[in-house]
């Protein structure tokens, strides 16, 4: 029992650390990329930004290795097996070593022809855009390299120097902004150097800090073939699953520009990247707790893996309903602050794409448990298949006459039957789960709660006029009315006690201090 309430307190802080990291990079980012914008110009702006997202896609060789580094350095640890910990740390480090050296050559032959012949830059820029691309390349590598020190800090669960080393990297930036205002040279130049160091010196903090703390971390040249087949294959079957959430998604957009032009994919352009700043609060709880499902299942606390898995769904859950209410009853609002003129449909996509976000954090802990097995290839393959028919019925709407936004209903659908074949796999691979218990306890329980509170706000603001003491009041009462109903009806009683306990020891410290 005191084992589950020190995890249950990790899990605690290391999500509050993490969103407080969260917070600070949303907004140090939309400060800089204002000022940075304004001060680059737009067509400098526009460089740095299309050599920028041609790394981004070299990069993404590298993404697939980085769930499957985290999930074999959390099952090590899980074991308590330092030697085989070891042997995962050195050979993931000698694989990004080697990967490291393949994109470099990508970078330095096919790219660079990329950059100087087939984009359309100034002439007079085109030196500019090389060192914009030189230093991105330098960056990524360093990243590369790094992952494995990343890695192995969440899956020790260290979110501390997370928070740390995000901390100097948002003062650097806004240092670098400043200096930026104040210099008489090449600003785009000087601004890819000035990036360019920061990250590498992130890199290397992460890479002392976890050399100082962890005995694993002791680099030595280690080619284990037996490890790297098994995490070769793990990426793999990620990089097919990845795969086919990013075909959707580009699939989709294309399917909207066939049917409506530019201006929808505006409306979904803003409504997504709307979506991926509020989903990062489910996100960064899934980082916190995920470390821990691993390390239970492997440890062979199936028991304790479940609960976890149960908890931390409906929490996700909770975590994301709290903004996401009071957020969607005051969003023509804060649109229309936030970018003055609002493309047609954007409130509607938002809308439909919020709610299948919502219901998608059910089951983000149950892909966890999955991962924590290794055994991913039917997972992989068929939730890429449930996914993908959603283009087809978007098609089909879409030719019917419907809204353009129709076409982002079946998403509702698809997380739905996403949740159902997930559970489906995770019961298959591991004994114990409850198809019965988490489909009422956890997942109707949930949107019941959420749905009385959604609609019972929606209600309220209806006879409020848009202005920001509407924002600010609906948001109090929300989040107090939200809160109220998770604790009575949301949380199962001995949920409740936890938190209970835990506010009574928050009062109390209050008290004494």
């Amino acid at each position: 029992m005191n084992d589950n309430t020190s995890i249950n307190r990790r899990i605690a802080k290391n999500t509050l650390l993490l969103y407080l990291r969260m917070i600070l990079l949303i907004a140090v980012g939309l400060y800089t990329s204002r000022v940075v914008l304004k001060t680059l110009g737009i067509s400098d702006y526009g460089i740095y930004n299309v050599v920028g997202g041609f790394i981004s896609m070299i990069a993404y060789m590298n993404t697939v290795f980085v769930a499957a580094t985290q999930r074999f350095l959390s099952y090590s640890l899980g074991q308590n097996d330092e030697l085989h910990l070891k042997r995962v740390f050195c050979t993931s480090l000698t694989v990004h070593i080697f990967l490291a050296f393949v994109i470099l050559l990508l970078a330095e032959t096919f790219g660079l022809w990329i950059i100087n012949t087939k984009l359309i830059i100034e002439p007079s820029r085109l030196v500019a855009a090389n060192w914009v691309y030189h230093c991105s390349i330098l960056s990524l590598l360093f990243t590369i390299i790094g992952v494995p020190y990343n890695a192995c800090i969440v899956a020790h669960e260290h979110m501390n120097v997370y928070a740390y080393i995000s901390i100097f990297d948002a003062v650097a930036k806004l240092i670098i902004v400043y200096v930026l205002c104040f210099v008489d040279c090449d600003k785009l130049i000087l601004y890819s150097l000035l990036l360019v160091c920061v990250s590498i010196i992130d890199v290397l903090l992460f890479q002392v800090y976890c050399r100082k703390k962890f005995e694993e971390c002791h680099f030595i040249f280690l080619l284990d073939g037996k490890m790297i087949k098994k995490m070769t294959s793990y990426a793999g079957w990620t990089a097919i699953g990845t795969l086919g959430f990013t075909f959707k998604d580009q699939a989709f957009n294309i399917i909207l520009n066939l049917f409506f032009g530019t201006v929808v994919n505006a409306a979904r352009g803003v409504a997504v990247q709307v979506n991926g700043i509020i989903n990062q609060f489910a996100s960064n709880f899934f980082m916190a707790v995920s470390p821990q499902i691993t390390k239970q299942y492997a440890s062979g606390s199936i028991d304790r893996s479940i609960s976890l898995v149960y908890a931390s769904a409906k929490f996700a859950f909770f975590l994301l309903s709290i903004i996401i209410i009071p957020f969607s009853i005051n969003m023509n609002y804060i649109l229309e602050i936030w970018l003055d003129i609002v493309p047609n449909y954007t409130n509607e996509f938002l809308q439909i794409i919020l709610i299948s976000t919502l219901i998608g954090s059910l089951s983000t802990s149950t892909t966890t448990a999955i991962q924590a097995t290794g055994n991913i290839r039917n997972f992989q393959i068929g939730i890429s298949i449930i996914f993908l028919c959603e283009l087809p019925i978007a098609y089909l709407l879409l030719l019917n006459g419907y809204n353009p936004y129709y076409a982002a209903v079946p998403s509702i659908v698809t997380q739905f039957i996403g949740i159902l074949f997930r559970f489906y796999i995770l019961n298959k691979q591991v004994k114990g789960y409850n198809f019965k218990y988490f489909m009422v306890s956890v997942v109707f329980r949930s949107l019941m709660v959420i749905g009385i509170c959604f609609m019972l706000m929606h209600y309220i603001a209806a006879f409020m006029k848009p202005c920001l003491v509407t924002l600010i009041s609906t948001s109090v009462v929300s989040t107090i009315f939200t809160f109220l109903m998770i604790f009575f009806l949301g949380f199962n009683v001995r949920e409740r006690q936890i938190a209970k306990t835990y506010i009574e020891k928050i009062v109390k410290r209050k008290r004494l201090s």
